[in-house]
């Protein structure tokens, strides 16, 4: 059995569906150790729409050592690697799906939706854009 993965959400309001989906997806991941999501401050509310943008920080399990003569020690893992892993664990899942846009230190999807209440006319455009990181280890050698 995986060990629990620690999920910090202090700064996120909860809203956006599709960055529960996300959430979940992650929550799946193997390597996947602590996830914390929070509100970016790009979020806003006007009439006609609602644009909510949250970031996602991926912690991964460490990478074994590598111990070389004299003592020398090198992880093997680099961050674009880790990130590639956590953009194939998100395509594997049809609910998310690729990223809109990737670099090495970031994958951001966009994914927009007209709301009608019940009982309204006029609805409005939600625009949700998640962004995806990985969070940097505490302890640097």
């Amino acid at each position: 059995m995986p060990p629990e993965i620690e999920v910090h959400t202090a700064g996120w309001s909860g809203e956006g569906e599709f960055t529960q989906s996300v959430l979940a997806r992650l929550r799946l991941a193997p390597s996947v150790r602590h996830l914390r999501v929070e509100d970016a401050p790009s979020s806003r509310e006007e009439p006609g729409y609602l644009f909510i943008s949250n970031e996602v920080f991926v912690g991964l399990q460490p990478a074994p050592k590598r111990w070389w003569p004299f003592g020398r020690q090198s992880t093997p893992t680099t961050s674009a690697a880790g990130l590639d892993m956590v953009q194939g664990w998100l395509e594997a899942d049809p609910s998310v799906g690729p990223p809109d846009f990737a670099d090495p230190g970031m994958l951001q999807y966009l994914r927009t939706q007209r709301i009608i209440p019940p009982y309204q006319a006029r609805g409005y455009k939600l625009v949700e854009m998640v962004r995806v990181y990985l969070a940097r280890s505490a302890t640097r050698r």
